[in-house]
């Protein structure tokens, strides 16, 4: 009984997890958010929707640690430097479109490929060079 009730709370926690992302992912958008809580709010909502983390999930235990620990712990913070009122507007909204269906952003996901693309074709590159 202890293990379903662990396993509802997690459950519980990654949904808001998800929800807070799509919260950020809209206070962005604000222009009563100050630009350095955009900034930083875009850098944990582009790390957390990222396929690439700071250390691989392939390494045992650790992999999973920054994703445990870094996401939520960038989401606090942002949403700690973005107004109330804000955050409260675009819980609002996130609900509505949720309730609407999830909207897709093809444009946006476009671009981060590409980044990702072309991160890597620098990174080749630099490594190309250093050792040749």
């Amino acid at each position: 009984m202890g293990e379903a009730k662990a396993l509802e709370r997690t459950k519980n926690k990654v949904r808001e997890i998800k929800r807070n992302i799509f919260v950020l992912y809209l206070a962005y958008k604000d222009p009563r958010v100050p630009w350095y809580a955009k900034l930083f709010t875009i850098l944990v909502v582009a790390y957390a929707f990222s396929p690439i983390d700071l250390i691989p999930d392939f390494i045992p235990v650790l992999g999973y640690l920054d994703d445990l620990i870094i996401v939520p712990l960038g989401i606090t913070i942002a949403l700690k430097m973005i107004p109330a009122s804000v955050i409260e507007d675009c819980r609002i909204k996130a609900e509505e479109l949720r309730k609407n269906g999830k909207p897709k952003n093809w444009v946006t996901g476009a671009l981060f490929i590409i980044i990702w693309i072309l991160l890597a074709i620098w990174i080749g590159n630099v490594c190309y060079k250093f050792f040749t």
